[in-house]
């Protein structure tokens, strides 16, 4: 991509999901649908605030034994959009497997920085390993997110509480943002550019698996590449995974279902 030659309007479209899928708001709403559908049957421990903010709360639904392995998942849409209990549904595929499944909430832009988000979620990561066990959650957490979520994921990985990580979808250099419509709610400094973008930061050798559909966004493919090439020349351990056939919004099913691709890569993450 020649950024530098692009008009606003192909800038704009290099990162909006939704115009790129036609059936994204449908797959959006079947989503919510079923993850109501999730969180009315499996009651866990929902609303649990770990901070001040009215996001700030945390939904778990403890596995078959305490301590069995926790995927902790970090909600997307661009750091501006959605909520973590429009996403309850994705814990289907691992908690098939006894696995404890988490969702914390967060501050949205405008009404919080990057900078912001990213402590919010340090936080409540902090709030887990000190209270999960009191609610069934003590096993090893393995961090995922999708979208803002596989960015949040890859940016929080060095937090002492994460064993691993499994980012999906993500954005992982933050700079082409700020000449797109996604930066008049980000609103996004240099420091947070530099400081926030994976791309830019120190690789931490904990094992990450890097995933993105076969029909995503040039932009956002060629960021998991640049980010598991550049781990990769640092002998940082974790796979790229290519799947096969889906787009930013139907790679989710692979978390959801049981037998899904990203359910095994995360089963092999611990």
């Amino acid at each position: 991509m020649d950024w530098g030659s692009m008009t606003r309007a192909e800038r704009d479209a290099a990162y909006n999901n939704g115009a790129a899928v036609a059936d994204s708001a449908a797959l959006g709403q079947a989503r919510r649908q079923a993850s109501a559908a999730f969180r009315a049957a499996h009651g866990g421990a929902l609303d649990l605030p770990y901070g001040e903010r009215d996001r700030n709360k945390w939904d778990l639904f403890p596995g078959t034994e305490a301590a069995a392995p926790c995927l902790v998942f970090i909600h997307g849409g661009y750091w501006q959009m959605n909520e973590r209990e429009s996403f309850a549904c994705i814990a289907e595929g691992l908690a098939a497997h006894g696995w404890s499944v988490a969702l914390p909430g967060y501050t949205l832009a405008p009404d919080a920085s990057l900078a912001a988000i990213a402590a919010e979620l340090r936080t409540a990561l902090g709030w887990l390993a000190a209270h999960g066990a009191s609610h069934g959650v003590a096993g090893p957490v393995v961090l995922s997110g999708w979208s803002a979520g596989g960015h949040l994921t890859a940016l929080l990985l060095d937090h002492p509480a994460v064993a691993a990580g499994l980012a999906i979808s993500g954005v992982y250099e933050l700079g082409p943002l700020r000449d797109t419509w996604l930066d008049a709610k980000l609103r996004l400094s240099d420091d947070e550019i530099a400081t926030l973008s994976p791309l830019r930061g120190p690789v931490v050798p904990k094992p990450l698996t890097i995933a993105y559909g076969s029909r995503e966004l040039p932009a956002l493919v060629n960021d998991s590449r640049m980010l598991h090439a550049r781990r990769a020349g640092a002998h940082a351990p974790g796979a790229l995974v290519p799947v096969a056939g889906a787009d930013h919004f139907t790679i989710l099913q692979e978390l959801r279902s049981p037998d899904g691709v990203l359910v095994r890569e995360a089963r092999a993450l611990v």
